[in-house]
């Protein structure tokens, strides 16, 4: 059973950042917490806090390559506004992955999918969703795919 606390969270975090004045926070939040209701709509249910973990994901996971974009465009206002909003974003994802934790994930599932007969290519998407179930919301994807890759081929 999925538990569903962090939309109150992000509920108290919108009224503090209200108070505060801060603006840039402010924003970064109504902007997750509208993608947030837009899903519910969508669905026409609640989200639980999986769900929600998901949509914050997919926002870091934009404002990352966002951040990298305009840094080769060599717009570094842009880019630091960028980061702020990551910043915010990452306080309501579970505690980040350690190294270890993540090549535990990996070598896990690894183990799992070749028990299974499967190599090579085939085995990296199994892998992928093996691990990506066991590190939610706690590891930059991008970056374990291509460390599973790279033990993989």
């Amino acid at each position: 059973m999925m538990s569903n606390t962090l939309k109150p969270q992000l509920s108290d975090a919108v009224k503090a950042a209200m108070r505060a004045k801060d603006a840039p926070r402010l924003a970064t939040l109504r902007f997750l917490l509208a993608a947030i209701q837009q899903k519910e709509v969508d669905e026409r249910r609640d989200l639980n806090d999986g769900e929600v973990t998901a949509i914050i994901e997919k926002q870091v996971k934009q404002r990352r390559e966002s951040i990298a974009a305009f840094e080769q465009a060599g717009r570094v206002e842009t880019a630091e506004h960028e980061k702020a909003e990551l910043v915010v974003l990452q306080e309501f994802l579970p505690q980040a992955a350690t190294h270890e934790e993540v090549e535990a994930a990996i070598a896990a599932a690894i183990e799992d999918v070749s028990g299974q007969g499967i190599t090579g290519g085939p085995a990296m998407g199994k892998v992928m969703a093996l691990v990506k179930a066991a590190l939610a919301g706690r590891a930059d994807m991008s970056a374990v795919s291509a460390q599973v890759k790279a033990r993989l081929m």
